[in-house]
């Protein structure tokens, strides 16, 4: 028996060329499925049109210009999903925004469909926090307070909520439900040869975190702990930058300014415009060494360990999720870079032991996270 055919209104964080944002967006509506009818918002209609069509029926809205237009769907759709990322948060002042203007838009946007339109409305597989003020957790409640469906993808986000007094439900991050031949469509010929030599670090950095004053020293601790691995054991950086552009800062500007604090690592630059270019960039790759989490949970899936380069709460949270806590380190502070050079010396020392770690996590995550959207799937055709 086919399942009903649903009206979506699907918001998220998509358009900003961010690879784990975007992949997230292909990841909900697979597995949502494709019988549905979807108004998805986005900051490049056409980008994210050319995503998604043919293989779904999308209708695209601009998210600053389309408000409006978008509030008017509400009317007619069948119900309201928010798909993953940290949704319920305070921006960090790195961003160089209101810390509290996605908050305030979301609680606009969610009143609105539960007042006004009468939609139901779910938050699905989302990262709640950092809340640091009581201005913060006020919006936050009133929010979550709304909302028909919250699941959230760690501990920490679901402790907050519990705070908070919303009852919500513990699931895994929505790409867990992906396997290697999703993550590395279109499919290809085959992993890069392996061969003798260096050893490859797929590496990652993004510039907003908690701390911008610890940024320009963090870099610096970075290279020479780049610098004193080289010494022992020979490396070559690949560049996996997953973002690029829309924003001061990008993860390409940022690595290149790593790049010019190398004197002895070898260097390669690289820009990937799609998950399954970050996706092959890290399966070609002796291990990662990252801020971002969705390139952590690519690697998980794909079996390649990572040293975890913690910026933020959601961060810290999955590397205790995966298991490599001790494979983790906190970038808002000062750190020794010895401790970081032991730490990557004894990845690179154990790195099949970790390697088949993470691979076997990521495995029984996946199952977790298919579970939880049969449960969504049900919830959502329910409507």
């Amino acid at each position: 028996m086919t399942a009903p055919s649903r009206r979506i209104v699907f918001l998220g964080t998509h358009g900003q060329y961010n690879i784990g944002d975007e992949l997230l967006l292909e990841t909900f509506l697979t597995q949502l499925g494709s019988q549905h009818r979807y108004l998805v918002n986005s900051y490049d209609p056409a980008f994210t049109r050319a995503q998604l069509r043919p293989r779904f029926d999308v209708e695209v809205i601009d998210t600053g210009a389309d408000r409006l237009r978008m509030l008017r769907a509400l009317r007619s759709a069948d119900l309201l999903v928010f798909g993953g990322g940290s949704i319920i948060k305070e921006l960090y002042a790195s961003t160089g925004r209101n810390p509290y203007s996605t908050l305030a838009m979301i609680l606009g946007v969610v009143t609105f469909a539960r007042r006004i339109a009468r939609k139901p409305v779910a938050m699905l597989n989302i990262g709640v926090g950092p809340l640091r003020t009581r201005t913060g957790l006020w919006l936050a409640r009133r929010i979550l307070s709304q909302v028909d469906l919250v699941t959230v993808r760690d501990q920490k986000s679901l402790d907050t909520c519990r705070g908070l007094g919303i009852d919500a439900i513990l699931v895994p991050d929505a790409v867990f439900s992906a396997d290697d031949a999703f993550l590395l469509q279109p499919a290809d010929d085959s992993a890069a040869p392996r061969t003798e030599g260096p050893v490859r670090v797929a590496l990652n950095l993004n510039f907003d975190i908690e701390n911008p004053e610890a940024w320009e020293p963090f870099l610096d601790r970075l290279a020479e702990a780049l610098e004193g691995v080289h010494s022992r054991h020979p490396l070559e950086v690949h560049a996996l930058p997953m973002q690029i552009g829309f924003k001061q800062h990008d993860d390409v500007d940022v690595l290149d300014d790593l790049a010019r604090r190398l004197t002895t690592v070898p260097f390669v630059r690289h820009e990937p415009r799609t998950h399954a270019d970050a996706a092959r960039l890290i399966r070609d790759s002796d291990l990662l060494v990252s801020e971002r989490l969705h390139a952590i949970v690519m690697a998980s899936i794909l079996g390649v360990p990572s040293f975890v380069l913690a910026y933020d709460v959601k961060v810290r949270e999955l590397a205790k999720t995966l298991g490599i806590a001790e494979r983790t380190i906190d970038i808002n502070d000062p750190f020794d870079v010895s401790t970081l050079v032991d730490g990557l010396i004894d990845l690179i020392a154990h790195r099949e032991e970790v390697s088949a770690h993470v691979r076997s996590r990521s495995a029984a995550l996946r199952e977790t996270a298919r579970r939880s959207f049969e449960e969504a799937r049900s919830w959502a055709t329910g409507r």
